[in-house]
């Protein structure tokens, strides 16, 4: 199983907020959504939701996911960083950042989205 981590780079919280609700509402990705905090800086405080985590095991997820980031993204203008991570080892395997407002940063997360189908 695959974890893919979205994280906004610009952006406010409701942002993510957005986000998440956007892909618990896809049918196909429903129980793989979820939010974690971002580990924080040793001069920071914790607790802010930053990282929205979709668990995908299946070739068709990674497809459905890429679809509604695509789409999510073009109503938005937040850059947003994913990345693909092992779930076993939480070695971090690719890593894309995504403009929404650059057509060809888009269709380079689909590709990738598409691209890590059957892979962990």
């Amino acid at each position: 199983m695959a974890l893919i981590n979205v994280s906004l780079l610009d952006g406010s919280q409701n942002d993510l907020h957005s986000l998440f609700s956007w892909l618990q509402r896809t049918d196909e990705l429903r129980g793989r959504v979820r939010t974690l905090p971002r580990q924080p800086g040793p001069h920071e405080m914790g607790g802010a939701v930053e990282i929205v985590s979709v668990a995908l095991s299946s070739g068709g997820a990674a497809a459905v996911l890429a679809s509604a980031l695509t789409t999510w993204l073009q109503t938005r203008r937040a850059r947003i960083s994913v990345e693909f991570v092992v779930n076993e080892t939480g070695e971090t395997l690719r890593r894309v950042e995504v403009e929404a407002r650059n057509e060809a940063s888009v269709k380079e997360l689909y590709d990738a989205l598409a691209s890590e189908r059957t892979q962990p």
